[in-house]
């Protein structure tokens, strides 16, 4: 069943037995006797791609829920932190990896060594339920799903710009004063029209149009041409905060904020959440809980 799930999520008998550490003849054979244990073929195979049939869709979902009672009750007489066991997938950011949850990682590993973490961080949206993730981190507004949406607050959006960059065109004072700056502009789809400078209104917030002469569609791309003096940025300061505490980047128009961004932890709607996922998103929120505005 595990192997089956790592097939379907990776898409690839090669790439899941790699990620397995076994031969690729065992995981097709391992399928091969699921398949005919429950008298249904689980995955389309051709020479290009593996993907789900409709009956192989159903057995995931179930199958993931089974797995997870599984580890469950194989722990549940033990006590400590030895009692959560298990591989443990999760997705945010870049930046929210490298600059928050890394460098506090060896406490959570520390306190339950038998979870093997897999972490990702991009700034593609990743498929929760298909490429078998137990909780992603979304910032923004969500989309319609059948994903459970735990909401943790909202990110505070700072302007920003390296102290060369000051030096050489100025510190603006006002919203005026940005006619005679340069914005990196950041977004999703190289080739779309980047929004401007957003700033807040009477009635909820606007976007100035701005000069630049670098677009971007990474954060760590974005928070890079700021600490090179490209121009300036708009970005959650949970980012930022390693390089404004070094001095290499200063908060700049702090009276002119773009609107906070919404912070959530996604996960699949299961009958029961695994323990370790549990206490994985409480003590992620723990670690979240200084940059984010309620």
């Amino acid at each position: 069943m595990r192997i089956f799930q790592r097939v379907a999520e990776m898409a690839s008998f090669t790439r899941a037995a790699e990620s397995m550490a076994i031969p690729k003849a065992s995981a097709s054979t391992a399928v091969q006797q699921l398949e005919s244990l429950l008298g249904t073929r689980l995955l389309h195979r051709t020479t290009r791609k593996v993907s789900l049939t409709h009956d192989g869709q159903a057995f995931y979902e179930r199958s993931r829920d089974l797995l997870g009672d599984i580890d469950e009750l194989q722990c549940m007489f033990q006590q400590g932190g030895q009692s959560l066991r298990g591989r443990l997938r999760v997705d945010m950011s870049t930046g929210m990896a490298c600059n928050i949850v890394i460098k506090r990682l060896p406490e959570f590993l520390q306190a339950h060594p038998s979870i093997e973490l897999e972490l990702s961080s991009t700034d593609r949206l990743v498929d929760l339920v298909r490429e078998g993730f137990d909780c992603v981190v979304r910032a923004g507004a969500l989309a319609q799903s059948n994903l459970v949406a735990h909401p943790l607050g909202h990110l505070r959006i700072i302007n920003c710009a390296s102290p060369d960059y000051l030096r050489r065109h100025g510190t603006p004072r006002s919203l005026a004063d940005l006619s005679a700056h340069r914005l990196i502009h950041y977004v999703s789809t190289l080739g779309s029209k980047p929004p401007g400078w957003e700033y807040p209104t009477g009635n909820g917030y606007a976007c100035l149009p701005m000069d630049g002469v670098l677009t971007v569609n990474n954060t760590e791309a974005y928070t890079a041409a700021c600490l090179a003096g490209l121009g300036l940025i708009q970005s959650p300061v949970a980012s930022l905060q390693p390089w404004l505490d070094q001095g290499r980047l200063v908060e700049v128009l702090p009276q002119f904020p773009a609107e906070p961004m919404p912070l959530s932890i996604l996960y699949a709607n299961r009958r029961n959440l695994p323990g370790r996922v549990r206490e994985f998103m409480v003590w992620l929120e723990g670690l979240l809980a200084p940059y984010l505005q309620r």
